[in-house]
């Protein structure tokens, strides 16, 4: 089903170590008159406390996300294995979940959809890029597709 609006209720939620990379994606997003939420965390472990409201995150403060953006090296527990936990977790396992990391590599890509990651992207090297790619997921993630509740 094709919709024009964005539901309001639409978090997205992006698990990224990097600030500068943070800053980006939060400035390609708002080029894109993206109307969602858009919630970060820094590390796989931080991921995991979000989606479970654990360690301080509460139903308030971490609503539940219609996507998640992973990237795959981060501290504390990468992206596979933050992956692994939500794919296995039968009250987090429908939750899509794009990686989105600066790897290229064709195991990374096999592993990745192995664990039940949705798509894989390659990080652009460069804004302006960065910014069409916001476009695109926003259309199709956000616009195109019925995401489960």
């Amino acid at each position: 089903m094709l919709s024009s609006e964005i539901q309001p209720s639409t978090t997205i939620l992006i698990a990224d170590d990097d600030a500068d990379d943070r800053l980006f994606m939060a400035e390609a997003l708002r080029q894109n008159q993206f109307g969602s939420t858009v919630k970060f965390v820094e590390d796989g472990e931080e991921l995991m406390n979000y989606l479970t409201c654990a360690n301080g995150f509460t139903v308030e403060n971490a609503p539940r996300p219609s996507l998640i953006l992973l990237d795959l090296n981060m501290p504390r527990k990468d992206g596979f294995e933050a992956l692994k936990e939500i794919k296995t977790n039968p009250h987090l396992c429908r939750l899509p979940v794009v990686v989105l990391s600066t790897s290229s590599a064709k195991e990374d890509v096999k592993r990745a959809y192995g664990l039940g990651g949705n798509s894989f992207i390659t990080k652009p090297h460069n804004f302006s890029r960065l910014t069409e790619l916001m476009g695109s997921l926003k259309l199709y993630w956000m616009e195109t597709v019925q995401l489960p509740d």
